[in-house]
């Protein structure tokens, strides 16, 4: 099998000025319209140029492939995301159960909004799915929701509490990508969070039950 060629997704320099920030933003924001009505297979440094009204060289300043834009694009993405879902979980004057039906919810309708760019985001992936910079931005949510979880089955073992956090959150994450992708409303993508966090907290809660004098999750 042929290896996958590595490439760099780090920018070239950061934006010291005002009206460098404002290219930058040009460029993420001609990226964006570009990658939504071009497709991943179809995204060119050159088209994103092109659309945010400056050379190749100028873009190259910043970027130094497209990879590297895209890269940019999903990081935003994700940090936007995780600030909110951590900010949920750390929510300390919640139990457990209330806090993941908040982040199951909250996630639903962030997948929901802008929908077309991140399923465009999706198609990207694979130009950069082997980089290290992705797996540690995945490696940074997988983290934070063991800790949760940690909190919220603390008598279990470990091996079960990190297998419960992946669990959820992959399928978490598998069921707000169709969802996002069915177009529906937001009493449905609020109904089909309410059904998934049910999910979630009756199988949490036969975790817990395998245990002798362990109560169920706390909030469910």
């Amino acid at each position: 099998m042929k290896a996958r060629k590595s490439v760099s997704l780090s920018s070239r320099k950061q934006p010291q000025q005002a009206r460098s920030s404002r290219m930058v933003g040009d460029i993420l924001e001609a990226a964006a319209q570009v990658l939504m009505r071009e497709g991943a297979q179809r995204f060119t440094t050159a088209r994103v140029a092109e659309r945010a009204g400056i050379s190749v060289g100028s873009l190259y300043q910043y970027f130094p492939n497209k990879e590297a834009i895209l890269f940019r694009l999903q990081t935003e993405e994700w940090t936007q995301t995780g600030r909110l879902i951590h900010g949920l979980l750390d929510d300390g004057s919640l139990p457990p159960a209330e806090r993941l039906r908040s982040v199951v919810k909250a996630f639903f309708r962030s997948e929901c909004e802008e929908a077309a760019l991140r399923m465009a985001l999706s198609d990207a992936v694979p130009l950069y799915r082997d980089a290290d910079e992705t797996r540690e931005h995945r490696l940074a949510g997988r983290q934070r929701f063991r800790a949760f979880m940690r909190e919220a089955l603390p008598e279990i073992g470990a091996a079960d509490r990190l297998r419960a956090a992946d669990v959820v959150l992959m399928s978490m994450s598998a069921i707000g990508k169709s969802i996002s992708e069915d177009g529906r409303s937001p009493a449905e993508v609020d109904r089909m969070a309410a059904a998934t966090s049910d999910m979630f907290c009756a199988w949490l809660d036969r975790l817990a039950h395998a245990l002798p004098d362990r109560r169920p999750l706390a909030g469910s």
